[in-house]
């Protein structure tokens, strides 16, 4: 496959000729499925050569090949002086070599030893982590986030459930709480009184512990949600470049932010088996896994079959959005999706007044539904919420309506 990227006689036999040339046949024949271009391609092909050649010339089998021997030849890399290597060369080597060896472990020819973390994962997270799984269905980001301050607890108190107590844990989660802010320690009385609850199913710690993690104070609804006026929303819809594949892929993803307020990663999960187009209609699973069906509009269809036919990359994945370079694999997380929405707002020279983006076009969603006569009813629908009381935070940004039922402030007469 390796005349797919070169067209020269002599620079195919040279790389046939080479050791192990097919292993960079193989290579090559990945290369091309994922939809590399040709002349990066080429410079990934390049760095296996002199992978395979800097190998054999250090005398190692290949039965002996390993994570640490790539960050070897990487090492050897940054202090070559060649003048045929620049550094942006240099760079693009590097990421050519372990893209090569990750192929090799991929295809089961070097095992996938990997480099020993600095830090193991204590047997007994790793037991709380699949007891969650198998009893509660808990997804792995949220295992993962509860990891985090767990960790932190078993290097603090130890191992051995069977030391803790009160007062020792309410102190862990005041040193947590002075040491970061409300959401995180709320995430970590949350993890702590899961991690309990597996102790005590599993008769390692006395069934009263959990009573002693204290609630965080914190008073619901007590700040407005943020959001974009109507036209700055337009603007940033309006900001992308219908020419060009990543605009066609851009406008899409923000009508369905904009338009249904799906979270970000309602688009990282959407695949072309969830539009039912017959139908005008697109399932998409949310938190907790429950399948929600929303309505497709004529704006929004319109924009996904755009992207569809003459924007989307031709790829192995069912995944609807996908990287507009190769590897055309789909969005990595919800992360991708908010530098999407960044890069627009920047585009359209809109502000942006909070963290997370995404999130951000689904709150504008919901107070222009509010604002149009929607109830707040059929907005926690749109919204997929469980309860209509999370719903309740947009009633505050109908200023109008506050008006008619605001009452006059004791002892001052009313205007």
């Amino acid at each position: 496959m390796l005349e797919a990227f070169f067209s020269s006689t002599l620079r195919l036999q040279e790389l046939r000729d080479a050791p192990s040339s097919h292993l960079l046949e193989a290579f090559a024949e990945e290369l091309r499925q994922v939809g590399y271009s040709e002349i990066t391609a080429r410079l990934h092909i390049r760095a296996a050569e002199l992978f395979i050649y800097w190998v054999s010339r250090e005398g190692r089998s290949i039965d002996t090949w390993d994570e640490h021997l790539v960050e070897d030849f990487v090492h050897h890399l940054s202090r070559c002086r060649s003048p045929r290597y620049g550094h942006a060369y240099r760079l693009q080597l590097r990421q050519g070599a372990r893209l090569f060896f990750k192929h090799l472990q991929c295809v089961g020819i070097v095992s996938s030893r990997l480099i020993e973390q600095t830090v193991q994962e204590p047997p007994l997270l790793a037991a709380f982590c699949e007891w969650m799984r198998q009893r509660r269905g808990t997804s792995d980001p949220t295992l993962y986030n509860y990891s985090l301050p767990l960790r932190d607890l078993l290097k603090s108190l130890g191992a051995d459930p069977g030391k803790f107590d009160a007062q020792s844990l309410r102190k862990f989660i005041l040193e947590k709480g002075r040491q970061c802010g409300w959401a995180a320690a709320k995430n970590c009385t949350t993890a702590l009184r899961m991690f309990l609850r597996f102790l005590i199913a599993e008769g390692k710690c006395p069934a009263a512990l959990e009573a002693a993690i204290p609630a965080l104070a914190h008073w619901r609804l007590s700040s407005l949600p943020r959001y974009l006026q109507p036209d700055e929303v337009e603007r940033i819809i309006a900001s992308c470049n219908l020419t060009s594949p990543v605009g066609k892929r851009d406008r899409a993803i923000l009508l369905l932010l904009a338009r249904l307020g799906l979270r970000a990663g309602d688009i990282v999960q959407l695949r072309s088996s969830d539009i039912d187009w017959p139908g005008a209609w697109i399932h998409v699973s949310g938190k907790g896994r429950r399948q929600t069906r929303l309505p497709l509009t004529q704006e929004i269809g319109e924009a996904l079959v755009t992207y569809l036919e003459d924007g989307r990359p031709q790829s192995d994945t069912d995944r609807v959005f996908i990287r507009i370079r190769a590897p055309f694999r789909g969005l990595a997380s919800h992360s991708a999706v908010s530098v999407i929405v960044t890069r627009a707002m920047h585009r359209a020279g809109v502000t942006c007044p909070s963290r997370g983006a995404a999130h951000l076009l689904r709150h504008s969603a919901a107070t222009s539904m509010l604002r149009e006569g929607a109830s707040l009813h059929e907005i926690a629908a749109i919204l997929r919420h469980r309860s209509i009381e999370t719903t309740q935070i947009y009633a505050k940004v109908d200023v109008g309506l506050l008006r008619q039922i605001v009452q006059p402030w004791p002892e001052v007469k009313s205007c």
